[in-house]
């Protein structure tokens, strides 16, 4: 089979994807339950390690919920910050545009993971690699989401916030015990466009094998450490 890189790089279908971007302000329109379910299962037509499907999915759209949210991250960044030596004007300033990026979307989904159904190891080494393969899972599914959210017409910004305070997360939304938050996607009406992003170059994170056929390619040999290498 003939592969053609100029019609995959004009197709129209990979502009949808090429033309995500990170959405900060939204309009104050609603966003329904109906609109996020079906976001949401594109989301779980994700990869899944073993097709254990660890992800879990917590909606956010009540008013006070969203502040409560944000006024717990809020306090335990402005703690953290404080306690690294920080300025306190610039952490108030970053825990305002914190504050405002959470209550300032229509709506809210906590990206969680779950290892209740994946496999269990008796060592340190096997267990870890099992983990990662179900974070790998969550964030195939949160990217998953981030473009369903573009091709929809909607605006959607990944935050990792609660990587750093999960048990703010859990506490606030109550959460399952077996639920570990991983990200946080805002969601609403487009309030503008996002900003434009840049990307390195493919000579800086890719290296094939030398032996590759496609001689046409100017990336170098592979050296050990590379971002990512076709072997």
């Amino acid at each position: 089979m003939e592969f053609a890189a100029d019609r995959v790089a004009d197709d129209a279908r990979l502009d949808l994807v090429i033309g995500r971007r990170s959405v900060r302000r939204y309009r104050p329109e609603a966003v329904t339950s109906t609109m996020i379910d079906a976001l949401l299962k594109i989301a779980v037509s994700a990869p899944s390690a073993h097709n254990r499907q660890p992800w879990r999915f917590r909606i956010v759209t009540g008013e006070k919920e969203k502040a409560a949210l944000a006024d717990g991250m809020g306090q335990r960044l402005f703690r953290d910050r404080l306690a690294d030596g920080n300025d306190a004007q610039i952490i108030e300033a970053d825990v305002d545009r914190s504050r405002q990026r959470i209550t300032g979307a229509p709506a809210l989904i906590v990206v969680c993971m779950s290892l209740q159904d994946m496999d269990r190891y008796p060592d340190p080494k096997r267990s870890e690699a099992e983990r990662l393969m179900a974070v790998q899972s969550v964030a195939m599914a949160g990217q998953n989401l981030l473009l369903a959210i573009h091709v929809a017409g909607l605006g959607g910004c990944w935050l990792c916030g609660p990587l750093f305070c999960p048990d703010v997360v859990t506490s606030v939304l109550g959460l399952p015990n077996d639920w570990q938050p991983q990200g946080l996607v805002t969601l609403g009406w487009l309030d503008g466009k996002g900003k434009p992003f840049t990307r390195r170059s493919l000579d800086n994170v890719c290296r094939y094998s030398t032996d590759h056929p496609a001689v046409e390619s100017t990336l170098a040999p592979m050296p050990s450490g590379s971002e990512c290498g076709v072997s």
